[in-house]
């Protein structure tokens, strides 16, 4: 913890060096000559894809009008750091209003565990075991989970005005193997519809890992939705949606049980941006129910969940970009990084047989990104998770989780990355007893 101390205080320390001497004397000009190495990889990125035109007359074509078009790809407030890019091959109408691609990502993760394993490919506090087990101390692991494979379709000037149809399949099933969807939408203008991020979820905001789980305390969840989202003079963005729940909660079919989900949870956000979109700050808010029924009484009973979460990114001179995300609820234990791998939403009321209540959770969130250059950059994530039940738990149940990342990226090409990463994290019980697991993990990955 002390190196990762030392060495976040001398990339801020090389930040203000660098920073007075590269760095123009405002922001637009920053962002009109591409200086900042978030607008650089973004243009080699582009400059990278290449068209293939449908029909004839392609002279007459601007490359302006292709290259906005191709842009619309990463317009999307909830566009992941481990989010595919743009396909290398685009399929274009001769008027470019219209363009397809199919692309892909061929990822593979390895790890090495020591001094505690990890039971998971991702690496998740909640899972690390309190009373270690001698025969799983060190794990040796690699998985081509986060492989994928997805199909785009961009236009515009339609009854639609502009519009993304967006289907993406990731390897992510049995052995880290088997095909599942990851998300399906079309967006039309200011709506979406579809299988997609969830509103309450800010992925902008999450600091880059290697590790598919990153930070515990972070919300994290893909619903079937239909979201309205506005964005006022290109600063001001207000969401809101209705998505199907799919609530978690902890029934022993003795004196509760589960009743079907039947009230869509509600999100929305309120979100303010500047820097051309590298820096946001956005406030989001969640309410849902969650019914059960006491099987004592012999009654179907409804509670209410709620949560709201503070999250940030903020660009700071050339290289520095911070992460921040702080969130509270009730009975979301299910959108919550650590807390979706157990029962959570709803749990029995220790002193009242046939009732459950949401407990609380507090989750917070924060990163450090420095690029030395604009294709080779490290960034600092740390993650904390508290669980806050009704005394009279367990004292084996999950109090709560720590999760430290350090890592350093290198963009060899605009489609081809390689990085390695530290991880620590620590579990501790209600009763007072931890764990702690050490792991280091390495990423080949590339995007077509």
């Amino acid at each position: 913890m002390k190196l990762i101390v030392i060495s976040f205080l001398l990339m801020v320390i090389g930040s203000v060096t660098s920073g007075r001497a590269q760095r123009p004397s405002d922001n637009k000009s920053l962002l009109a000559d591409a200086s900042y190495p978030e607008k650089e990889a973004h243009q080699k990125l582009l400059d990278n894809t290449k068209v293939v035109y449908a029909g004839s007359d392609t002279e007459m074509v601007s490359p302006d009008s292709i290259r906005s078009l191709i842009d619309q790809f990463y317009v999307n407030q909830f566009r992941h750091f481990q989010d595919p890019k743009a396909p290398y091959f685009m399929f274009m109408s001769k008027d470019a209003n219209m363009a397809m691609g199919i692309g892909g990502v061929i990822r593979m993760r390895g790890w090495a565990d020591w001094n505690g394993s990890v039971p998971a490919n991702g690496f998740a506090p909640y899972l690390i075991p309190v009373i270690k087990d001698q025969t799983n101390m060190k794990r040796l692991g690699a998985t081509p989970s986060g492989c994928a494979v997805f199909l785009t379709i961009l236009g515009r000037k339609s009854i639609f005005g502009e519009y993304i149809g967006y289907l993406e399949a990731n390897f992510n099933g049995y052995k880290g193997t088997g095909f599942q969807l990851k998300k399906a939408y079309f967006m039309a203008g200011d709506w979406t519809l579809g299988y997609a991020t969830s509103t309450f979820s800010d992925p902008a905001a999450q600091p880059p890992t290697i590790d598919g789980a990153g930070p515990n305390g972070y919300v994290s969840r893909t619903n079937i939705l239909i979201r309205y989202m506005h964005t006022f003079k290109s600063s001001l963005t207000i969401a809101g949606s209705l998505e199907m729940p799919s609530t978690q909660i902890d029934d022993n079919g003795e004196f509760t049980k589960k009743c079907s989900d039947w009230f869509p949870d509600i999100s929305g956000f309120l979100q303010y941006e500047w820097n051309s979109g590298l820096s946001h700050l956005r406030f989001s808010g969640l309410i849902r129910v969650m019914s059960y029924r006491d099987l004592i009484m012999q009654c179907n009973r409804d509670v209410m969940g709620w949560g709201v979460q503070l999250t940030g990114k903020f660009k700071i001179g050339y290289p520095v970009t911070i992460f921040t995300g702080v969130g509270y609820g009730k009975g979301i234990g299910s959108y919550l990084g650590d807390l979706s791998c157990d029962n959570t939403d709803l749990i029995p009321n220790p002193s009242e047989n046939g009732y459950l209540y949401a407990p609380g959770s507090l989750g917070l969130t924060f990163g450090v990104k420095y690029n030395f250059t604009s294709s080779i950059y490290s960034t600092l994530a740390l993650g904390h998770l508290r669980y806050y039940p009704k005394t009279g738990i367990n004292n084996s149940a999950y109090k709560y989780g720590m999760y430290g990342a350090v890592n350093l990226f290198w963009d060899i090409t605009p489609r081809f990355q390689i990085g390695a990463e530290y991880l620590a994290g620590k579990r501790v019980d209600m009763g007072g007893m931890h764990g702690n697991a050490n792991r280091v993990d390495a990423l080949f990955q590339f995007m077509f």
